[in-house]
């Protein structure tokens, strides 16, 4: 991590993030130093934090596809399946509510989810901290970073740590945000204003420099969801079928797509959006709409666009 910060515990830089996107949150008793962050990349890429030790995080978010997943639902320990599609890691520092379904409050408290879960890397939390404690390289790096022996608390906020500090903010696109007339095509600049257009609608839930509300919303892929989504946290049946609405950024490399992968591809994304049903619950910012196939390979050269660097180093 020497790109990323230099000197002993010393705290990111305020530039450290880009000027181009909005100010990051950072929880008072978690301020992001080098040695947090040392021990958050540790932890993400070792196995010692699943139940058989056969998994880490990284099996689920692979940085080459923008710590996402290929996969609808990723594979857990003993081969149990995720139940929703593994989302992108990039830009989660934005982030207030975590999760699909906004069920964590943040982003210091989420890895207790993925760790603990049957289904994914099924190991209790003390289990992890004891096996932590017999690992003497864990307990200096735990020490420096945190002034205490591994424990819950120390391993949820370095991985939080580390999450902050992969950012995607050097795509084509930041470049034409920043001024550069070049960084988009011909078909990306024509797929940038059908995107932006009222026709499509498509800035009513993918705005700013973000591509996202952040709201949660029904997107009619079901009439009725096997998943409730935010329904499961409100408990509210107004609330049923509705996940966070995604970021856009690096869009190219994420499929499948949706809470549940069930979409393979950019052009079945497209055409559930053109062709959706009228289904009970759906959002009201969404609109069917027809796409010529020179508009359709705009938008996706557009959406092409929205692709940074896959090494978190912006």
């Amino acid at each position: 991590m020497a790109w990323l910060l230099a000197g002993c515990s010393a705290p990111v830089s305020s530039d450290f993030f880009p000027y181009h996107f909005p100010e990051v949150d950072i929880p008072s008793d978690n301020a992001i130093t080098d040695t947090r962050v040392a021990l958050g990349e540790r932890l993400f890429f070792d196995p010692l934090l699943s139940a058989d030790t056969s998994i880490s995080c990284v099996h689920c978010h692979l940085p080459e596809y923008a710590f996402a997943d290929t996969t609808a639902l990723s594979d857990g320990v003993a081969g149990a399946l995720g139940k929703r599609n593994a989302p992108s890691l990039f830009n989660r520092a934005y982030l207030g509510l975590i999760n699909k379904d906004g069920g964590v409050k943040n982003l210091d408290l989420q890895a207790l989810v993925p760790i603990e879960d049957e289904h994914e890397m099924a190991l209790p939390v003390l289990k992890l901290q004891e096996r932590l404690r017999n690992d003497r390289e864990y307990q200096e790096m735990s020490m420096l970073a945190y002034g205490r022996q591994p424990d819950a608390y120390v391993v949820t906020r370095a991985l939080a740590s580390y999450v902050r500090t992969l950012i995607s903010a050097d795509a084509p696109y930041d470049r034409h945000l920043q001024g550069d007339a070049t960084a988009l095509g011909a078909d990306a600049q024509a797929g940038m204003h059908l995107f932006e257009s009222d026709r499509l609608g498509c800035c009513n839930c993918h705005a700013g420099v973000l591509l996202t509300t952040h709201d949660f919303a029904n997107n009619g892929l079901y009439e009725q969801y096997a998943d409730r989504g935010r329904g499961l946290i409100t408990m509210d049946s107004s609330d049923y079928g509705k996940f966070r609405i995604p970021s856009l950024r690096n869009v190219s490399l994420t499929a499948p797509y949706m809470h549940d992968g069930s979409l393979s591809s950019l052009d079945e994304v497209i055409d559930h959006y053109a062709f959706f049903a009228s289904r009970q619950g759906r959002d009201d910012r969404l609109r069917t709409f027809e796409l010529t196939a020179m508009e359709r390979q705009q938008l996706k050269a557009f959406l092409d666009s929205l692709t940074g660097s896959t090494d978190g180093a912006y």
